[in-house]
């Protein structure tokens, strides 16, 4: 109740009974999700708008969450091109300017960090390893698709616990180059478009 105070203070009329849940959208490519709950359990975000005249007494305006990173990845018929920024946050504090978010799996595979820095750096460490375990039981490289469905395979056990990650895989194989989207929920997105 400590947020309604404040908010009371800033907003004038803020009525706990007239909130609506936060509706979270994800903002690092892992897709969003909505949290309902009944009038009383929790405090919601949503705020009625004070700029607005009587004639719109129930109009409101939602707190917007805004975070993510940039990560952008291209394949095209030689290879792939990787791009990220390197700026790490929490909330408004600027952990870093200067990390590293592209993660290398083996010298023919890369992945990149959005989301949570531990989940990410864990989850592509552990897929380097177990990559490096296939290449020494079988005598050949992974494949790209075969690293990102590892990867997705492995995650999806933790599905619905809170992990925080959006990744690409990208490399060459012998079939050419790949490029593939792994998010914290386990699912692999297969990336077609050409450039």
């Amino acid at each position: 109740m400590a947020l309604a105070s404040v908010l009371s203070s800033d907003f004038g009329e803020f009525s706990y009974e007239k909130c609506q849940p936060v509706d979270f959208i994800g903002g690092f490519g892992v897709g969003g999700a909505g949290f309902e709950s009944a009038p009383g359990e929790s405090l919601s975000f949503t705020v009625r708008n004070p700029l607005c005249g009587e004639a719109e007494d129930d109009v409101e305006r939602k707190i917007q969450f805004l975070h993510g990173t940039t990560t952008l990845a291209f394949k095209f018929q030689h290879g792939v091109i990787v791009a990220v920024d390197s700026r790490a946050t929490a909330g408004a504090y600027i952990a870093s300017q200067t990390v590293k978010k592209v993660i290398e799996i083996n010298p023919y595979l890369l992945g990149t960090m959005a989301g949570g820095a531990a989940d990410c750096s864990f989850w592509e460490r552990l897929l380097a390893r177990q990559c490096r375990i296939y290449e020494l039981r079988n005598k050949e490289r992974i494949s790209v698709a075969a690293a990102s469905k590892l990867l997705a395979n492995m995650v999806y056990q933790y599905k619905g616990m809170g992990l925080s990650m959006g990744t690409m895989v990208c490399g060459w194989d012998k079939r050419g180059p790949g490029l593939y989207y792994v998010d914290s929920e386990g699912i692999g997105y297969v990336v077609t478009c050409l450039l």
